[in-house]
């Protein structure tokens, strides 16, 4: 069991994101937060899961092992939306949060997270990839999604568990978790062969 196996570790999770805190948590780990601030600019010629992983990777590296407990284990992620061999980012304010829900309307697109496992002796990356397909959404419903759930701390604009992916995601193919921030099926997975 992975909590067995952990139990010699003092686990970090380097995210402020809540979505990431619950599925962790709702893995039954016990870890503590502890978030890095990094520039999340990439070399340009990156492309999808390679973007992913590159920022989980970055996060990661950012950790002084001198500093921290010899038994550490860091975990770090990033969620990237992938549309048309572009970059849909977390939405600035309303508007571009409108431009972006119009440019997943009625078409599908890709959710890729890069996790990186980290100790002081190794490093392990991998990525999780889900294919996200919406509905046309119309402009009301943009608008009240926006209006009454604020998804300004989003990749792409919308959390697949709120009222959007109620009524606007038709299928996914992939892991649902992964949308909503960690893919933790494969991280229980990775987990277990990492240690």
């Amino acid at each position: 069991m992975l909590v067995e196996k952990l139990k010699d570790y003092k686990v970090i999770l380097a995210s402020q994101s809540p979505r990431r805190k619950k599925l962790l948590k709702d893995l039954g780990l016990n870890f503590e937060i502890l978030p890095v601030d990094v520039d999340e600019s990439y070399p340009s010629h990156l492309k999808a899961q390679e973007i992913a992983l590159y920022l989980s990777q970055l996060k990661a590296n950012a950790f002084d092992f001198d500093k921290l407990c010899e038994n550490c284990l860091i975990i770090t992620a990033d969620t990237i939306v992938w549309q048309d061999e572009q970059v849909l980012p977390k939405p600035k304010n309303e508007e571009d949060a409108i431009l972006i829900l119009n440019l997943l309307s009625g078409k599908s697109h890709e959710v890729i997270t890069g996790v990186t496992i980290r100790t002081k002796e190794k490093m392990h990356s991998f990525y999780s990839n889900t294919k996200v397909y919406f509905k046309h959404l119309s402009a009301e419903e943009i608008e009240y999604y926006i209006a009454n759930y604020q998804p300004f701390d989003k990749a792409g604009a919308y959390g697949i568990q709120e009222w959007i992916g109620y009524i606007g995601i038709e299928k996914i193919e992939g892991s649902y978790f992964n949308v909503v921030g960690l893919p933790v099926q494969r991280l229980y997975s990775e987990l277990l062969k990492f240690l």
